[in-house]
C-alpha cells in the first residue's frame, strides 16, 4: 500500500520533524528533486521520513561539506561522488551521504 504525499504535507512532516535540521527551502527542493527522479526512473518511491534523514543532509554551503568530507576538492568532484541538490537562491545543498 502506498500513500501519495503532496509537497505540502512532506514539507511538513520532514521540517517539522524533530531529528532533522532541513529547512523549508530544503524540504521543497528535495521534494522536487524525489518528484523528477520518480518521472525520469518511471517508478514510485515509498515515503520514509527516516529514511530520508538518514539518507539527506543539508549544509549551509559547500565549505561546511568539505568540513565533513575532506577528500571532495570542487563542487563537480562532490557530483560524481553522490547526489548533490542545489537549493534555489541560496548557497546551501542538500547531498545524499555517501
Amino acid at each position: 500500500m502506498k500513500k501519495n504525499v503532496s509537497e505540502s504535507m512532506f514539507i511538513e512532516e520532514i521540517v517539522g520533524d524533530e531529528y532533522n535540521s532541513m529547512s523549508y527551502e530544503g524540504a521543497k527542493a528535495l521534494y522536487e528533486w524525489i518528484e523528477q527522479y520518480e518521472d525520469d526512473a518511471d517508478t514510485e518511491t515509498e515515503f520514509d521520513k527516516v529514511a530520508i534523514r538518514c539518507e539527506f543532509s543539508e549544509y549551509e554551503n559547500f565549505e561546511a561539506v568539505q568540513s565533513e568530507y575532506s577528500d571532495i576538492k570542487s563542487l563537480d568532484d562532490l557530483q560524481d561522488h553522490t547526489s548533490v541538490i542545489e537549493i534555489p537562491g541560496t548557497d546551501r545543498l542538500i547531498i545524499a551521504q555517501f
